[in-house]
């Protein structure tokens, strides 16, 4: 895969314009996989943050691509369980800012799973 395809280029900036076409070629089955219980979505985004921070990624950096990957979930995944449904709601009737906010809350969910 070349790099344009990629969220992160070989400088290690960020490019959250590509988070979507990212989301997009996650399989249908692993997408299911991730969504279908709210721990293997928590331990999914856990890896993929150590990951971020492995190549460099600050906090910011990694709230703004959880921001892009919310808004792209509430607005093409329909919930798989409970909690899911809350962050979209919670999601839906937030501004701007209180998404962005949601978005570190999210990554520092992350960042503090234990795991199972």
């Amino acid at each position: 895969m070349s790099e344009h395809n990629h969220v992160v280029n070989k400088n290690g900036e960020l490019d959250v314009s590509k988070v979507d076409d990212a989301m997009d070629r996650i399989d249908d089955k692993e997408k299911e996989r991730i969504l279908a219980d709210f721990d293997a979505f928590q331990s999914y985004l856990s890896k993929r943050i150590q990951l971020a921070e492995s190549i460099g990624l600050n906090e910011e950096q990694l709230a703004q691509a959880a921001e892009k990957v919310a808004g792209y979930l509430a607005a093409n995944e329909e919930p798989r369980n409970s909690e899911e449904k809350l962050l979209q709601e919670l999601w839906r009737v937030g501004t701007q800012a209180e998404q962005h906010q949601l978005a570190h809350l999210l990554v520092k969910l992350a960042q503090n799973r234990t795991a199972p």
